[in-house]
């Protein structure tokens, strides 16, 4: 919610008119400290992005509290007041100095107290004990900061954070099993979660390990139980199917044959190339199904399985029942019942991730109180977390105390960008095209969803891709364009632009949303546009002309050709039409009858005669100079930071003056001196430019003589035709 107005002690604004609108003169520190009483509907704008400005990130990630990507109006208050509060001045806040001096900081409030010794801190464990300022470069590389510290509040040891070297072995025990943090000073180090886990599974495996040594019953072959109950686990299925399978021949006798692998099957594999380990042969029974079978051990098992069934005879067979060849099912149900507390026991196995140190290392680590060792180095790391956050406060009050007051200019208004005293955090640098360089640049992350709302800026926009070849990087902007006129500007064009590091990106146009950009290209458009189109009309003409001409040698070709073969004459048509010749003699005295017209009533205007020139051209500019008028005073710059994210609260305006500040069009220095000789260019001939003046006047003469003006001037020529007069009316008597 928007914080209320205090009604006691309302503080006194400056504003300034900018863009159309009135907009906050941020002049001091108690200016930002009353911002709260400002009311919102006079903001410039009430929500920002935190990506894509040219802003430093720390700061506005700081900012962002609930971190949604957006910094919002109770934000920014809570940082000045959080800022204000720890700083003995808060016009500090007003002077963007990149550096914090200790003096600044108002240590007589705990927290400010607390700061300034963290500040000391940080100076001092970088080497600059007697500093009397400290940088933002010194608070925000933690790991210079902690390089020579074993605890510093993060609430992780380092591997090394005890002098006794069986402590460090045992951390270095954890960290195997458990993996690592990473201290604040840069090191390897474990936290307490890791260590209570750490002994939590070391105690549960020597507990689960030691259990047997109570439970005898659990070792049905003592120290050899274990690897009789591993060979065990390996066979256990394909035994349990032999018997099964041996099961159901005695249930039906005819089901023997098909229980056993078909011929068809092993004719499938006479073609390979066989071995013990293929799979296919894995797969057939352990041996000949028969009813009521015993399962040799050694001769007449499948090849795939005789080196596992003599491991099971060694190690399980003979130690229980003695020397035999062969296992029956109820010896099979024997030796699986003898094994299934074993085997119930493995399955509450614990502590897999000590299991690689051993009993015996386990043992020697639960023996000591070395658990208590770590936790107590663990609390005392914990104790310095006060220390910790106070240095995490000092590198955001430096932060704060360097860009808080650009920020509030470029969001309760556009202070800056206005007054073109700084750039604004949303302008990405300079595109220089088209002999023109254009300050408002803006970076865009997606521009066909940004092109949806850019184009009601009514602005002239040229969205560029950029590049840079030696790094790779990539980024794509949009250009308004807002003075000039827009002939050359094309998709394809090629420009340089400059971010705002002073790096050099290739820009090509990539897409343009065409708008008026000046009253003085809409005045020249009409002309433009006839000249265009007569260009058009003369290539289209010319090009019928030559293909015309082109099928008439063709035809011509032909018929001469037909008639050498046929012997025929060629019959000539006549060269000129008459009718053409007539219809070239109409369009002629036409048009002298239309430059007469016009000449007529332009002399007739006497000394009036500029002023007419002057009115036919706004005839023919008006409409064009009237409908760019209106879509310039339209120009604003809110849809396109909108489409960007930003939540702008006014109309900001491009007034023409403004835009014409935006973008500068090339012009000579002053006091340069220029030669107008260029050797290179077209030479000037004389005949064309005397024959047309010498039509011109032939013209003017020939409608002076047709009129009677030539007769009135001169004494030559056609006189004037007399005016007919009426008889006056006779009189009924």
């Amino acid at each position: 919610m928007p914080p209320e107005s205090s009604e006691s002690s309302p503080h006194h604004w400056h504003f300034f008119r900018a863009g159309g609108i009135d907009q906050v003169k941020l002049t001091n520190g108690a200016d930002l400290l009353h911002l709260g009483q400002l009311d919102q509907k006079l903001w410039m704008v009430l929500s920002c992005p935190t990506q894509g400005l040219e802003f430093d990130s720390r700061t506005l990630e700081l900012i962002d509290s609930d971190q949604d990507g957006q910094i919002r109006a109770a934000e920014l208050l809570a940082a000045i007041n959080w800022a204000s509060a720890l700083l003995r001045d808060p016009d500090a806040l007003v002077r963007q100095s990149p550096t914090l001096p200790l003096t600044a900081i108002d240590d007589t409030t705990p927290e400010g107290e607390q700061i300034l010794r963290a500040a000391q801190q940080i100076l001092a464990n970088l080497g600059k004990p007697d500093a009397a300022e400290i940088a933002s470069e010194d608070t925000a590389d933690t790991l210079k900061i902690f390089a020579q510290t074993r605890f510093n509040g993060d609430g992780i040891i380092p591997l090394d954070a005890d002098d006794d070297p069986a402590i460090t072995a045992i951390l270095a025990d954890i960290a195997t099993c458990l993996g690592t943090e990473t201290d604040l000073s840069g090191k390897p180090g474990i936290d307490q979660t890791k260590a209570d886990l750490f002994f939590t599974e070391a105690q549960a495996y020597a507990d689960w390990l030691l259990y047997p040594t109570t439970a005898p019953t659990l070792l049905p072959l003592a120290e050899n139980t274990a690897a009789a109950s591993a060979i065990l686990s390996e066979v256990r299925s394909k035994v349990d199917d032999f018997f099964t399978r041996c099961r159901l021949a005695a249930f039906d006798p005819k089901a023997g044959p098909a229980l056993n692998r078909q011929e068809v099957d092993y004719l499938a594999l006479s073609g390979q190339e066989l071995t013990t380990t293929n799979p296919d042969i894995a797969g057939f029974p352990l041996a000949e199904i028969v009813a009521g079978a015993c399962l040799p051990l050694k001769a007449g098992v499948n090849p795939a399985w005789s080196s596992k069934l003599a491991e099971l005879q060694t190690e399980v067979v003979i130690p229980l029942f003695g020397k035999q060849d062969a296992i029956n099912e109820a010896e099979w149900g024997d030796i699986k019942k003898r094994f299934a507390t074993h085997e119930e026991w493995l399955g509450r196995k614990a502590g897999l991730v000590v299991e690689p140190l051993g009993l015996e290392r386990i043992q020697a680590i639960l023996a000591g109180n070395s658990q208590e060792t770590i936790n107590a180095l663990l609390a005392r790391d914990r104790a310095l977390e006060p220390e910790a956050n106070a240095i995490a406060d000092i590198d955001r009050l430096v932060l704060y105390h360097r860009d808080l007051y650009t920020l509030a200019n470029n969001f309760v208004s556009f202070h800056g960008f206005y007054t073109r005293q700084s750039k604004a955090v949303f302008q990405a640098g300079t595109l220089y095209l088209d002999q023109r360089h254009c300050d408002l640049c803006i970076r865009v992350a997606n521009p066909d969803k940004h092109t949806i709302m850019a184009h009601l800026s009514r602005t002239f926009l040229a969205y560029c891709d950029c590049h840079r070849k030696g790094s790779g990087e990539q980024l794509s902007i949009l250009a308004a364009f807002t003075d000039g006129d827009s002939d050359d500007l094309m998709v394809g064009r090629n420009g340089i632009f400059y971010d705002r590091q002073g790096r050099d990106w290739d820009a090509t146009i990539t897409k343009i949303v065409e708008n008026p950009i000046s009253i003085r290209q809409a005045f020249w458009s009409p002309y433009k546009r006839v000249l265009r189109w007569v260009e058009e009309q003369v290539a289209k003409r010319a090009a019928a002309a030559d293909t015309a001409s082109h099928n008439r040698l063709t035809d011509t070709a032909t018929v001469v050709g037909d008639s050498t073969l046929t012997g025929k004459p060629t019959e000539v048509k006549p060269k000129f039409d008459v009718g053409v010749v007539a219809a070239i003699g109409v369009a002629v005295g036409g048009l002298v009858a239309a430059l007469g017209a016009i000449l007529q009533a332009f002399f007739g205007l006497g000394i009036w005669m500029p002023l007419g020139l002057v009115a036919l051209m706004l005839l023919i500019s008006g409409p064009s100079m009237m409908i760019a008028w209106l879509k310039l005073r339209q120009r604003n710059l809110g849809p396109l930071l909108n489409a960007n994210g930003w939540a702008v609260n006014a109309r900001a305006r491009i007034n023409i003056p403004f835009g014409a500040s935006l973008t500068k069009v090339a012009k000579l220095p002053e006091g340069s001196s220029r030669s107008l000789e260029d050797p290179f260019a077209e030479p000037s001939r004389f005949w064309p430019k005397f024959l047309t003046v010498l039509t011109l006047i032939m013209l003017i003469i020939f409608w002076l003589n047709q009129s009677g003006h030539l007769y009135q001037l001169t004494g030559f020529g056609k006189p004037p035709t007399p005016e007919a007069t009426t008889p006056p009316a006779t009189a009924i008597k």
